[in-house]
């Protein structure tokens, strides 16, 4: 019942930059918690960074001081911007949202795109 659509991914050498942006189809408003994950190559999938109750942020330690995530209501979108990206970086990453309450109650993913980071 909720869509989400990730972009941004792609290629980038040790150092460099990118932004991803996750889509949703309804109002990230109503969203309990939102943000991104990423599974790197044979690894498990696991928590980057994250918006939750009162739009607190979360953050995993190895991207600390490197990874922002940001918002923007009115185009019901969520950013990570990646800045000096490391090899280690490299993975698939998801965009996650959490309804906690009403008819779109669940947690939704986005298909995932691909972040490979080269030395």
């Amino acid at each position: 019942q909720v869509q989400l659509v990730e972009s941004g991914g792609g290629f980038v050498q040790a150092g460099g930059s990118l932004r991803l942006s996750c889509a949703a189809s309804r109002s990230i408003f109503s969203m309990n918690a939102m943000g991104w994950y990423r599974q790197p190559p044979e690894k498990e999938r696991e928590l980057v960074a994250v918006f939750t109750s009162g739009s607190t942020t979360n953050y995993a330690d190895s991207v600390k001081g490197r990874f922002t995530i940001s918002k923007d209501n009115a185009k019901n979108t969520v950013y990570l911007q990646m800045n000096s990206l490391k090899p280690e970086d490299t993975a698939v990453y998801y965009c996650t949202a959490r309804i906690t309450a009403g008819p779109y109650e669940g947690t939704y993913w986005g298909q995932g795109t691909q972040v490979t980071v080269s030395s």
